[in-house]
């Protein structure tokens, strides 16, 4: 069961120690259909902010550029794309990970997805520790990473004699991006 909601309240019985946190919902029909199945279960549960999806036109039109792109340069789509995701900023984090540990965690991190790259930056300050950057795959993105994801690509492309959309349907398509950000469900 998924859905998006607002936190009402969080009630915390101090002799039980039991917390209780109640959501308003904004798809009542979720909740009605999954209660069945659900109840009286351990349930993993997660809250995170709620980011609208970017749109699959946005995403497709990436991968066929980073198609094309590859074909041009004799390199992979995928190497492509990870180069990109290096280029975008504030997308990443650095972790002091201790040296028998950096293989297991870099094939943790990488199994997310093709864009969670994780790179070493050499010795950490810390004894025994190795320094990685960690990046987040687009998956995350949020429409302004997005969009500069769709102008790097773009710029490299025209660079390289690829045929792009004009710049007036590029905007169209970020003006999409960014109204499904705003304006949930449709709505």
């Amino acid at each position: 069961m998924e859905f998006t909601g607002e936190i009402s309240s969080v009630n915390m019985d101090v002799l039980t120690k039991e917390t209780t946190i109640t959501f308003t919902v904004n798809d009542r029909q979720a909740v009605i259909d999954g209660y069945d199945e659900l109840k009286d279960t351990k349930l993993s549960i997660t809250a995170k902010k709620w980011r609208k999806k970017r749109s699959l036109d946005a995403n497709a039109y990436f991968w066929v550029l980073a198609g094309k792109l590859a074909a041009k340069l004799g390199t992979t789509t995928t190497e492509v794309y990870r180069q990109y995701i290096r280029e975008i900023g504030d997308n990443f984090e650095i972790l002091p990970m201790r040296n028998d540990a950096v293989e297991t965690f870099r094939r943790a991190w990488q199994l997310h997805g093709l864009g969670w790259i994780c790179d070493s930056l050499g010795d950490s300050k810390l004894p025994g520790y190795t320094n990685l950057c960690c990046y987040y795959g687009s998956s995350t993105y949020n429409t302004k990473q997005m969009s500069q994801l769709i102008d790097l690509i773009v710029q490299d492309c025209k660079d390289q004699g690829i045929e792009t959309m004009t710049p007036n349907e590029i905007e169209i398509m970020k003006a999409r991006w960014q109204d499904a950000e705003h304006h949930p469900n449709g709505s």
